[in-house]
């Protein structure tokens, strides 16, 4: 998979090396960085994979909650080169995604190089060459050379955990999403779900039906659509419309769709955003959450809708309409956030908040060598979609550059055959 060369050693710091890769480093085993690998080795080009854990697609591996499955069907899920296994249902389980991009791996012998957390990657303008730094979990240091660096830690790689007052002071159990697998211990538990996407409402479900007693916060306005509609994925409804219809026709005929399936929110104490779901979606990168069962619990009393928190006391909560809830738990199913501005030193293609400046589809290569996939918000379709892009432009330099090296060790071999 790669071609290292060892090309010197600081002397102050015994356990740090420098590596020249002859090739990309990719920073991130998920399933981002898994596909740029498998298009690069089609283009026949060497990489180096860096991973911060110990194992590809650490997100769907450590950081999900049991129930999940795919809320889009496989086939807008699947990687590049390889599509998932027949016998896998219409919206395989988390088990079965990993099993999938394990596969995966295996099939294009992609090895990344595991605990290893990148601590600093800087283009060297007086070389011309990306300088990553990384520290592994023995604490021993390396720093790659390599002229093009693929950021591929995703947008979802570090939980977002919002201040709220007297949080800190609360009793009972908090955690984020991230650290919840099941329902199965909170039975008969009052839980406070904060945050109302596709997480908080799976969540919820899933205390739901492990006999707790969940309350969810909606703050703000949310679209909720039907994951199907007669039968067909409301997503794959959306992308044949998109190529016929303007965007804001589509936005109208699946609130249609919302309506004649779903019902009315309001009723329930949801409100939808005045702005469509793919306009929301494009402007502002809020997906609209795929209903799975969660409205009908809410419609049976089994999940309780709340307003806004206005701060936690020691036994529970006072909301913003004045009304106290005593609790045992709270989950904050807050999301998640890029971890790009910690360790990447670069301001122009990357924006503050860790996301490319540019937008879809042009957010998948920056100068210098530079390239992002799998935040173009447009889920795993998205990211396979720069990874093509992404070892194209590669192999094609690649092959450019490796095709005229032959060519002049050819002719400096006619010329020494002349004597």
């Amino acid at each position: 998979m790669e071609n290292l060369f060892r090309i010197s050693d600081h002397e102050d710091l015994s356990t740090r090396r420098c590596v020249w890769v002859n090739g990309p480093v990719i920073v991130g085993a998920g399933p981002s960085g898994l596909a740029v690998g498998a298009c690069l080795k089609e283009q026949g080009v060497p990489f180096v994979v860096l991973e911060r854990a110990d194992c590809i697609a650490s997100l769907w591996q450590k950081r999900t909650y049991d129930r999940l499955k795919l809320h889009l069907p496989k086939q807008f899920c699947q990687l590049p080169k390889l599509p998932f296994p027949d016998h896998f249902p219409e919206y395989p389980t988390k088990r079965q995604f990993i099993d999938y991009l394990e596969s995966y791996a295996r099939q294009f012998d992609i090895t990344p190089h595991f605990n290893e957390c990148v601590q600093s990657a800087k283009y060297d303008e007086t070389c011309g060459l990306w300088r990553v730094r990384t520290i592994s979990s023995a604490r021993s240091e390396v720093e790659y050379i390599c002229r093009w660096l693929v950021v591929a830690t995703g947008e979802n790689a570090e939980a977002v955990v919002p201040e709220i007052d007297g949080l800190a002071g609360f009793d009972g159990q908090v955690l984020h999403a991230c650290e919840y697998k099941s329902g199965e211990s909170y039975t008969g538990k009052r839980v406070l779900v904060v945050g109302c996407g596709n997480s908080g409402m799976e969540v919820s479900l899933d205390l739901c039906n492990h006999k707790a007693l969940p309350s969810m916060v909606v703050r703000s306005s949310v679209h909720i659509l039907p994951r199907e509609f007669l039968g067909k994925s409301i997503f794959e409804l959306a992308m044949v419309m998109m190529a016929w219809l303007p965007l804001w026709l589509v936005d109208k005929l699946l609130l249609i769709m919302a309506w004649l399936t779903l019902g009315s929110l309001e009723k329930v104490g949801i409100n939808r955003p005045s702005m469509g779901p793919l306009e929301l979606k494009n402007k502002a990168g809020k997906t609209p959450v795929l209903d799975i069962g969660a409205l009908a619990k809410i419609r049976a009393g089994g999940i309780s809708v709340v307003p806004g928190i206005k701060k936690f006391s020691r036994n529970g909560v006072v909301l913003v309409n004045g009304k106290s809830l005593e609790l045992d738990a709270v989950v904050l199913a807050t999301g998640y956030k890029s971890n790009v501005p910690f360790w990447l030193k670069e301001k122009e293609f990357f924006a503050e908040n860790g996301m490319p400046n540019a937008p879809f589809p042009h957010a998948w290569k920056g100068k210098s060598g530079l390239y992002a996939v799998g935040f173009t918000r447009r889920g795993l379709s998205g990211a396979s979609s720069d990874a093509i892009s992404i070892a194209s432009d590669i192999g094609k330099v690649w092959k450019q550059e490796t095709r005229q090296i032959k060519k002049t060790v050819a002719r400096h071999r006619r010329c020494i055959s002349t004597f």
